[in-house]
């Protein structure tokens, strides 16, 4: 009979404690991606592929959370950049509280983009705020095309939407601008890309957005 109202309980404290790491990215222009899919959809493999494409003395720093183990933290170090695990333990998402305990020994002025690497999970993670910027879902193509109809609140809550592992469309049915019309009924002017961290198609377009989001975070950050 309690759920309910503890639920809300910690949302609350979790939105509480988002809004504060909301403002300190704000304060110094750092900009927080919180990446979103299923387990298998792609994260940590279009990351590695972005990291790879980015200039060495890059202000980019990543958190990549799991259920267990430090597999995608060890994959993505070996590019150099500032990275963390964050084992839950058994929870199904990442929540504020962690990422702050987690950026304690970081210096936010020295961190340009910061990565965040959700748990795979499509429904947890959309009801819990990181103080992120902009959520990314990605939907690899040998998911269904429904999947924004059947997990609408990821989608609708999501700036971007990353179609992953394009180079797999000969192989699979797999209807792309099916898959694009419905995160749209869902979440109307959605922008997407396509790409495949494998043949390297379409990372011209991601590499892009990502371009544009990190100047428009830096004309945000407030005059001193």
């Amino acid at each position: 009979m309690n759920r309910v109202p503890l639920e809300k309980k910690v949302l609350s404290e979790n939105d509480r404690i988002a809004g504060e790491l909301r403002e300190r990215f704000r304060e110094h222009g750092t900009l927080c991606l919180n990446l979103i899919s299923s387990p298998g959809s792609g994260k940590t493999s279009l990351l590695e592929r972005t990291l790879e494409s980015l200039p060495g003395n890059d202000r980019v720093a990543v958190l990549t959370g799991d259920i267990q183990t430090e597999n995608d933290a060890a994959r993505l170090r070996r590019f150099g950049f500032p990275t963390k695990q964050i084992t839950t333990g058994g929870t199904c998402h990442l929540d504020a509280r962690m990422i702050d305990r987690h950026l304690a020994d970081w210096k936010l002025e020295e961190i340009d983009l910061l990565f965040i690497e959700n748990v795979g999970n499509l429904v947890c993670p959309s009801s819990y705020d990181l103080g992120e910027n902009a959520k990314i879902v990605l939907l690899s193509v040998t998911e269904g095309e429904d999947k924004p109809l059947k997990y609408p609140s990821i989608f609708f809550k999501s700036e971007l939407l990353v179609l992953t592992k394009v180079d797999l469309l000969p192989y699979v049915p797999f209807d792309i601008a099916v898959a694009e019309e419905n995160a749209r009924r869902v979440h109307p002017g959605m922008q997407s890309v396509r790409v495949s961290a494998t043949t390297g198609s379409g990372m011209g377009e991601w590499m892009t957005w990502l371009e544009q989001r990190r100047a428009h975070a830096v004309k945000a950050q407030p005059v001193a």
